[in-house]
């Protein structure tokens, strides 16, 4: 047992062809007077139906994977597949219309309109890929009753506290069914009641429909409810583990040591 209180056995994880997400020889630099490589190599196949986290110290990398993979930038170069769509090479209408299609997004920060309802907030990605204002106005609701706020449909972000706001945003992320919803911190202001009946939504959504999940997290005990857990370091993947029941197995790459694990030598995301 690691000093996480994780199971770990060492085995080779062999990837299906059931992959939603193929990511090939990743990378991502930023020029300047010091070039600064964000990204180095990254090779990662994501399966339908995955409950992945991906966790690292700050500065490492994994933000700006998770904005690869939600088509919100562009790599330096490699490639990116979703669904078999090669989105380094659509253009930039195409991203957005995948992005509001196939990709639900919860950040750290909600960014919701403050001039807008929780309803309004959570109908607007509804709204903008065509569907009617009945229909959107049905999903929203049902979709922030299930977070909990179902007395909360009419007020706005300002009169919501932040944990409310935080759901409001994972009940947007969900109302447009998409195939993969990613979180970058998305419990990160919540208190533990609230994080867990988010955890519970989103699994049940995860084995119900088969819904892809990619979180970034520093909250560990978020990520050791995952079934797959992904550490970035300086832009390289240098730990996989991938739960076998109630233990973790770990791929080749993974060497439980500091590099791979944290100072401590525990699997951290801080």
């Amino acid at each position: 047992m690691s000093n996480s209180g994780i199971d770990i056995v060492h085995k080779n994880i062999i990837n299906s062809d059931n992959n939603i997400i193929i990511i090939k020889d990743l990378m991502k630099v930023y020029p300047g007077g010091v070039e600064v490589i964000a990204l180095d190599n990254i090779n990662l196949n994501i399966k339908a139906g995955e409950f992945l986290a991906i966790v690292g110290p700050s500065g490492s990398g994994k933000s700006t994977l998770l904005n690869m993979i939600g088509l919100l930038d562009t790599p330096t170069s490699g490639q990116i597949l979703l669904k078999g769509i090669d989105v380094t090479q659509i253009s930039p209408n195409e991203r957005a219309r995948l992005r509001n299609k196939e990709l639900g997004f919860v950040f750290q920060y909600h960014h919701l309109i403050p001039e807008f309802s929780a309803l309004e907030n959570v109908m607007m990605p509804m709204l903008i890929a065509g569907t009617s204002k009945a229909e959107a106005r049905e999903r929203a609701h049902a979709l922030l009753e299930d977070v909990g706020l179902g007395d909360r449909l009419n007020n706005k972000p300002n009169q919501l506290s932040g944990g409310q706001n935080q759901r409001v945003a994972v009940a947007r992320a969900l109302v447009n069914h998409p195939s993969v919803v990613i979180g970058d911190e998305l419990t990160g202001n919540l208190d533990t009641k609230s994080s867990n009946r988010i955890y519970d939504l989103l699994r049940d959504l995860n084995r119900r429909i088969n819904q892809t999940f990619i979180l970034v997290t520093h909250d560990m005990a978020m990520a050791e409810k995952t079934d797959r857990i992904i550490r970035i370091v300086d832009g390289k993947i240098v730990c996989e583990l991938k739960r076998e029941g109630d233990k973790f197995i770990t791929s080749e790459l993974c060497q439980l040591g500091e590099d791979a694990l944290g100072m401590d030598g525990k699997i951290s995301g801080t």
